[in-house]
């Protein structure tokens, strides 16, 4: 059993089934079904599943297991809405305010350097902080921390609030907080001050829906 709404792998196996026809892929050609390649690859997210496994459960070499799963995440990704749009619909739901926060994510060891304010080359997806590799990604949330947006994964060694100017994220907030009344709060990693962009709007944020009940393949 996997604990997730039928409705999404419903949801990505009509992205997946999309892809394949945009790509022009032959029908009885690829090892699993557009159905089974879904089930896959919600595993993989929901039980971080070792792929080499994972994929021999589904009868897959470790080679098909990760394109699977790459092709997965595409499709996925593509359905990011633009910054904006999500937060005209955060406003549009009654939201009080957004979050702004940032995580590093573990990676393997990247070669690429970049310089430091020092003048020193770096190893650039290096987190002297952490002090491990990996990838900065920062996540817009509404106010019971479910995310509404993600940036694209930026070098480890920058700071949150670096990665959100050049994102151009804190214009975007900004810009919120200004035309649509929506302010947000940073949770800095040193720290986890919140700081208000602007006077947050009186009332208390819509309660969110129950998750619909679990399916099994």
């Amino acid at each position: 059993m996997l604990d997730v709404p039928r409705e999404l792998v419903r949801h990505l196996a009509r992205l997946l089934a999309a892809q394949r026809r945009l790509l022009g892929t032959r029908r009885r050609t690829r090892a699993l079904t557009c159905y089974h390649q879904t089930w896959m690859i919600l595993i993989w997210f929901r039980k971080a599943e070792d792929t080499a496994m994972l994929g021999a459960g589904f009868g897959i070499s470790r080679a098909t297991a990760y394109r699977y799963i790459t092709e997965g995440i595409t499709v996925l990704a593509a359905q990011r809405p633009d910054l904006h749009a999500a937060l005209r619909r955060a406003a549009d739901d009654g939201w009080a305010f957004v979050i702004l926060d940032g995580k590093l994510f573990d990676s393997d060891r990247l070669a690429e350097t970049t310089t430091s304010v020092k003048g020193k080359a770096i190893d650039a997806w290096y987190s002297g902080k952490h002090r491990e590799f990996g990838a900065n990604i920062q996540a817009i949330m509404n106010p019971v921390g479910l995310p509404i947006w993600t940036a694209e994964a930026m070098p480890g060694h920058l700071h949150d609030l670096s990665c959100a100017r050049e994102l151009g994220i804190t214009a975007a907030l900004n810009w919120a907080a200004a035309e649509l009344d929506l302010p947000a709060r940073w949770l800095t990693p040193a720290t986890k001050a919140q700081v208000t962009a602007s006077r947050p709007r009186p009332g208390s944020p819509p309660t969110a829906n129950p998750s619909p009940s679990p399916t099994t393949p």
